[in-house]
């Protein structure tokens, strides 16, 4: 028995697996439209992690409030022809309840309405104040002001990330947040900022915990950052010998090294979706106590998906940058929407103030322009002034639309006190993962810390346990650990990322459980155990290879 050709050879495989997942996608989806086009069978990329569902309520309150922002505008000035004034503050309070009132059917009035009165009962904001800021932002009409977050969105937001990422357990004191463009401009306004203020160096040790999305393998390499890395591996097993995606005490121990800055996370993890143990919450919370110069910055883009979440930025606030989201509990990637949050008392201020007289006369001419006394420059505010290379600090900040649709994805969860929307997302997430593994021949592992966005699936772990460890010293002398991927794809029009590329097990496969409607994850499951069964068939006959 041979083995269907493929028309990608060993060599060619070699080479696309040095190239990140995301650009390894790409020939993927080539070879799975030709097979598409071929066959007439739909291609299933379940490579990306866009989510194919929208909160919708807050959505329709957004443009709800536009029609009364509008209206506002063209009562202080209306031409035929298209121009109009902006809003005025004095009593635009009550034009707004007049609104609400008059418009009582009208898309998401309902939570325009709560977001509100949230507003003057939990915040005591002055009424005019409050809905002028909403009616000029979702306008836009303005540079955002304060730069960092709008003053009455903020406080909203603040609740929202206490909420979901502390478990509304927080610690005392608050937090202060820069609005910014996805997690991605975070994580790059932080690098950046971290550079800047000299709390990190070029060539400076760090930790990883790992698998993690891509670019955080790949930004430390870069020539401007060079670090050292030290992967923290989630290696642990369970008595099956089965993945469970946690971090053993070895591994967490590496944190002790007082060389190493800063560790960086994703949790939950991606592509394992696991969220990381408490008991490993409380063995990181207790190292940092002995080694108290470890900085952590924490991606919890995925901690909505697992009841009861609590983030790093809750355990060790003073260490802790956290990043969120709102992008894939939402359904809003092109939104492009996160938080940076540091708390208000923390070790980033406090080292900025310790530096040498040297670096400090550096800083305080690199942040002169933009206040007299830039040593008192938080570094939050730092990281804002950076992200407009300072100079133009003056026009930074996420736009006014963007911070208006926050605010209300923010105030439609906290208004939801049972919990319905993320009972749905949940449900639907972890509904797919079922349907999954279903297929699979080797059984899901339960787990409550599993966010189901995405599944990791270890082939070799399949192998072994399924055909035996002779089975995989074959595969392993005969191909490489993607031709899984290449054979999906020209053979079925599945599209997944290799494991490998997020430095996760080499031979293993990232599902996106979030991207394709939800009968699509048994026909994925179905078709990688079809390619398993097709290397086991050629195994077990000695049969000749075609490549």
């Amino acid at each position: 028995m041979a083995l269907t050709k493929i028309k990608t050879s060993r060599k060619k495989e070699h080479l696309l697996e040095s190239l990140s997942p995301f650009q390894l996608k790409d020939n993927l989806i080539s070879l799975a439209e030709e097979e598409s086009r071929k066959t007439a069978t739909v291609m299933l990329n379940a490579g990306r992690g866009n989510p194919n569902w929208i909160a919708t309520t807050p959505r329709e309150a957004f443009f709800t409030l536009g029609l009364f922002g509008v209206e506002e505008c063209r009562r202080v000035m209306d031409n035929a022809e298209g121009l109009a004034g902006i809003p005025e503050k004095k009593g635009i309070a009550k034009r707004f309840e007049k609104f609400l009132s008059t418009n009582k059917t009208a898309p998401g009035i309902d939570l325009l309405q709560k977001a509100y009165k949230y507003g003057l009962k939990q915040h005591q904001y002055d009424a005019d104040a409050w809905v002028h800021e909403l009616a000029e932002s979702v306008i836009g009409d303005q540079y955002p002001v304060p730069d960092r977050m709008l003053s009455h969105m903020e406080p909203i937001v603040h609740d929202y990330i206490i909420q979901e990422m502390c478990n509304n357990e927080p610690p005392a004191g608050k937090y202060d947040l820069f609005a910014v463009e996805g997690g991605t401009a975070a994580m790059c306004y932080i690098f950046d900022s971290l550079m800047q203020n000299f709390l990190i160096k070029k060539g400076d040790k760090i930790a990883l915990m790992v698998p993690v999305f891509t670019p955080y393998i790949e930004i430390p390499r870069l020539d401007r950052y060079n670090f050292e890395v030290v992967e923290i591996k989630s290696s642990t097993m369970n008595k099956d010998g089965r993945h469970t995606w946690q971090y053993p005490d070895k591994e967490l121990d590496k944190l002790k090294d007082p060389a190493i800055r800063i560790l960086f996370t994703v949790n939950p993890s991606n592509p394992p979706s696991a969220a990381i143990h408490p008991d490993s919450l409380k063995k990181i919370v207790k190292i940092v106590k002995n080694n108290p110069g470890l900085m952590v910055v924490t991606d919890d883009v995925y901690g909505t998906f697992v009841p009861g979440f609590k983030s790093l930025m809750g355990a060790i606030p003073y260490n802790t940058i956290g990043v969120y989201s709102f992008s894939k509990y939402f359904g809003c990637t092109g939104w492009r929407l996160g938080v940076i949050a540091i708390h208000r008392k923390n070790m980033f201020d406090d080292n900025i103030r310790r530096l040498s007289a040297t670096a400090t006369k550096t800083l305080n001419r690199r942040y002169g322009s933009i206040t007299l006394e830039p040593q008192k420059l938080k570094f939050i505010d730092r990281m804002v002034a950076d992200s407009r290379q300072v100079a133009l600090n003056h026009t930074a900040g996420l736009s006014l639309p963007q911070q208006t649709q926050m605010m209300l994805f923010a105030v439609f969860a906290l208004l939801d006190t049972k919990n319905k929307y993320k009972q749905l997302t949940g449900a639907l997430v972890q509904k797919r993962l079922q349907l999954l593994w279903n297929e699979l021949e080797i059984p899901l592992v339960k787990d409550p810390l599993n966010a189901g966005y995405y599944s990791e699936i270890d082939i070799q772990v399949w192998s072994e346990k399924v055909y035996g460890d002779k089975f995989f010293a074959w595969l392993q002398q005969h191909f490489e650990p993607v031709d899984i991927l290449f054979r999906l794809a020209e053979k079925t029009g599945v599209v997944l990322l290799n494991g490998g590329g997020f430095d996760g097990p080499e031979w293993s496969v990232r599902v996106s459980l979030a991207n394709l409607p939800t009968e699509s994850y048994a026909v994925i499951g179905r078709s990688i155990t079809e390619i398993m069964r097709e290397y086991a068939s050629v195994w077990k006959s000695n049969g000749t290879l075609k490549k």
